[in-house]
């Protein structure tokens, strides 16, 4: 597990520095759209096992270890009504808001959160996502929603 965690974190602070350099050398814009190439697809192809579950708190209940091994503390609130299959994700802690600053952002979101949500709105179209609440603007969680219509 532990492992996990460092590569994770590794992983974070080569994005960081990745997304640094596309910037500098073409823009915020177009960084934004290079660091998105072939993102959805590897989003897709991480994110369906979880999501093939009967409902989404389910499926990104399954997924806690994983976030757990890459240092997260995670929980799921089930939201569903009749009409939408949908899921709360609360990230207690968050390992980005140290890393973001080494590379000169005063934020991890949109780095990391929003393009997140953006390759999975691409990957998965029946599916909307949205950041609720951020550790980074002062919030005590980090809070997504997920949802997709029912049945």
């Amino acid at each position: 597990m532990e492992n996990d965690h460092k590569e994770f974190l590794a992983a974070a602070h080569q994005k960081f520095a990745a997304f640094r350099e596309l910037s500098e050398e073409s823009g915020h814009e177009q960084a934004w759209e290079k660091m998105l190439e072939g993102f959805p697809e590897k989003q897709k192809q991480r994110m369906t096992p979880f999501l093939a579950a009967s409902t989404l708190a389910e499926g990104f209940t399954r997924a806690i270890p994983f976030f757990r091994s890459a240092g997260m503390d995670m929980q799921v609130v089930d939201i569903s009504n009749r009409e939408a299959d949908a899921a709360l994700e609360i990230q207690k802690y968050c390992p980005y808001l140290d890393i973001c600053k080494e590379h000169g952002f005063d934020t991890p979101c949109h780095v990391i959160c929003e393009m997140d949500i953006e390759a999975t709105r691409r990957a998965f179209p029946e599916m909307k996502g949205e950041i609720l609440s951020r550790q980074a603007f002062g919030s005590c969680v980090c809070l997504f929603k997920y949802e997709r219509s029912a049945g």
